[in-house]
């Protein structure tokens, strides 16, 4: 649960709490698109191989099936920004919701591969808005004493949806149902495009329209205090009027911020090259590979997902404690010596249940790392170093990044499995993590406990990416 702050010895009145809980609430639904692009990443790891064997598809035509999602997202990232300005958050969550329903029904009814494709592309477009459209929707409605925590719980749900694809992809497996695995999404896509219809706008856009009555009126209902409400409008204004189109703008004139736009940029290209994604979508393969059976592999994979959505929220609650570069550093060495492990046992080929059991933990070692630092931390970095001005630019080149670079690597993989092998394969993500360890230390600056108007004044001062925080 997550509690109200008091501003006074005499407590909140019952009115404010209720309008806390019902901001609280409605971020919380809109956090379901989190859930969906989980849903939609998680599910096709334990159909793939039902999939390959009914469409007679290769390595080539696999990775086309599974990364035709991010190039999908790519696309869907570019435009997310526009559609979004244009149609508002909810809006952009609605048509969202739609091709979610519409992408879901193409996979799950396809004929061939080619109708797969296209279902896993409208399937993407929804991913690359939605993942835009949302946590700017909760950041715009929320209470600011839990908008940090309702921005993680975002990122929860995006792992609590992996996990829940994987158990729904085990309890199929063994009739290699992968046609209930895709079709059973309509469920959660309906519902979400249902909650979706009954979201207000948020205040921040209906004032980017020119509609301050309207927006007045749903902060009203959200924090129920006019008092309040109407200094939060006065505050949006005056945001609005500093940031009009400063992005592009701000990265043409001044080095300073493209330092921190292209940052952001390889801080996402190293989170892919970590691996992770690989993993995930092909995680059952890689059992395969040493030697499990294809129920026994997609049971493991279950766990895989289990270990990503537990180590995330011991993420949440560690990063603001520990800090944000030794907790990158650590995530990045379990990462890399759990790799190297996976690679080895590969290597010399574990067919005993010893050795396959402990590649399996070498695997599930390797995602905890991932889940600690390498994944919530790098969009956490990507957010507090980039300006107030430019952030919004900022933060959409970076999302581009991670799509792109997931598109190629998820593209990739399945043929590089196939010339290099699994074992070198895995031993190149490993030396990538060790890379990241030292991009780490020369680049990525300590922001805990430091103001973004701090990390935005060392910023345009010059100062080392490193030495933002100080």
């Amino acid at each position: 649960m997550v509690g109200v702050a008091s501003s006074s010895s005499e407590g909140p009145s019952d009115e404010r709490v209720r309008s806390t809980v019902r901001a609280t609430t409605l971020g919380i639904l809109a956090a379901l698109a989190g859930l969906m692009f989980g849903l939609d990443t998680g599910v096709v790891a334990g159909a793939l191989p039902f999939i390959a064997t009914d469409f007679h598809a290769g390595d080539v035509l696999q990775g086309w099936i599974v990364s035709s999602m991010m190039a999908g997202a790519t696309v869907g990232s570019l435009f997310a920004g526009r559609i979004s300005v244009r149609f508002g958050r909810t809006g952009a969550m609605l048509g969202a919701a739609a091709l979610f329903l519409l992408g879901t029904l193409f996979c799950a009814l396809a004929p061939g591969a080619a109708i797969m494709i296209i279902g896993r592309i409208f399937l993407g477009l929804a991913v690359g808005v939605a993942a835009f459209a949302a946590p700017l929707y909760i950041s715009e409605i929320t209470v600011e004493s839990v908008r940090g925590a309702m921005i993680s719980f975002y990122q929860l749900m995006v792992s609590l949806g992996i996990f829940l694809a994987f158990v729904s992809d085990s309890l199929l497996a063994s009739g290699a149902h992968w046609r209930w695995m895709l079709g059973i999404m309509v469920v959660p896509a309906g519902l979400f495009l249902g909650i979706v219809l009954i979201l207000p706008h948020s205040p921040r856009w209906l004032m980017m329209r020119g509609d301050k009555e309207r927006a007045r009126r749903v902060l009203q209902s959200l924090r129920s205090d006019e008092e309040v409400a109407e200094a939060e409008l006065i505050d949006i204004q005056a945001r609005l009027q500093k940031s009009s189109d400063a992005g592009i703008g701000l990265f043409r004139s001044n080095p300073n911020f493209r330092r921190t736009v292209f940052f952001g940029m390889l801080l996402q290209i190293m989170q892919q090259l970590s691996g992770i994604n690989a993993l995930l979508y092909y995680a059952p393969r890689v059992f395969q590979a040493a030697h499990f059976g294809t129920n026994a592999a997609v049971w493991a994979t279950t766990l895989v997902g289990l270990t990503n959505m537990t180590l995330t929220g011991v993420a949440i609650v560690c990063v603001d404690r520990w800090g944000r570069r030794p907790l990158l550093i650590l995530s990045c060495s379990i990462a890399a010596f759990a790799l190297a492990g996976v690679g080895t046992l590969l290597a010399i080929g574990a067919q005993s249940f010893a050795l396959q059991l402990l590649l399996c933990g070498f695997v599930i070692l390797f995602v905890a790392g991932f889940a600690i630092g390498e994944g919530p931390l790098v969009w956490t970095l990507c957010s507090e170093v980039q300006p107030t001005r430019g952030r919004d630019f900022g933060i959409g080149c970076s999302t581009v990044t991670n799509w792109a670079a997931n598109w190629a690597i998820s593209n990739v993989f399945p043929v590089g499995m196939a010339v290099m092998g699994a074992s070198s394969t895995f031993l190149m993500f490993a030396a990538f993590n060790g890379l990241f360890i030292l991009v780490t230390v020369f680049f990525v600056p300590e922001t805990k406990g430091v103001s973004l108007e701090r990390l935005e004044a060392n910023l345009f001062a010059g100062r080392r990416l490193r030495e933002l925080g100080r």
